[in-house]
């Protein structure tokens, strides 16, 4: 099994101090709603490989649960090269999570998460000897929020920046980066 690396913003693009905490708020703002995220992992062949899942839970600190089967092509991407990518987009918001994804057979978790939307894929149901959990363990993140009052903000930044021929600047509000614990 591959080791897992850790991918780090470059030290002057990097949320620390009080603008974290706020941050780390804005990008649980930004992803809170999401029930469906992209999952990227990298094939055998070095290619990455993208596919939507159902989000089972999204804790504070950037971490996420998603279920699947042990069959699934993705636990060997994962066994082999557990660094990740999470993307979410949708209504002007955006944000990604990188991590380190691992599999669990948690049989109390797969319990306290099970919902019966699985059993499209787990008819089963939560005793599916196949199902398991990928737990995807945030280590930084990115988001962009131009939805509601933060996309008009942003227009109007655009509007000005375009009369004073600049660019508009962004506020931690709508695009931040942030180091996960």
């Amino acid at each position: 099994m591959a080791t897992a690396s850790t991918n780090t913003f470059p030290a002057d693009l990097s949320v620390t101090g009080a603008g974290a905490t706020d941050s780390n708020e804005h990008l649980h703002d930004v992803i809170s709603g999401f029930s469906v995220a992209m999952l990227t992992t990298q094939r055998p062949d070095g290619q990455l490989h993208a596919r939507p899942m159902a989000v089972a839970r999204l804790t504070r600190d950037g971490d996420l649960y998603f279920a699947t089967s042990l069959t699934s092509p993705k636990i060997d991407e994962i066994e082999a090269q557990p660094d990740v990518a999470v993307t979410f987009q949708g209504g002007g918001r955006f944000a990604v999570i990188y991590g380190v994804a691992a599999v669990s057979k948690d049989r109390a978790l797969i319990e306290e998460l099970w919902s019966q939307e699985w059993r499209v894929w787990f008819p089963k149901g939560k005793d599916d000897p196949n199902l398991c959990l990928l737990r995807v363990d945030g280590r930084e993140a990115e988001y962009w929020n131009n939805s509601g009052v933060q996309g008009l903000k942003y227009l109007f930044k655009g509007l000005k920046a375009v009369l004073q021929g600049t660019t508009p600047t962004d506020d931690s509000a709508e695009h931040g980066k942030v180091q996960l614990p």
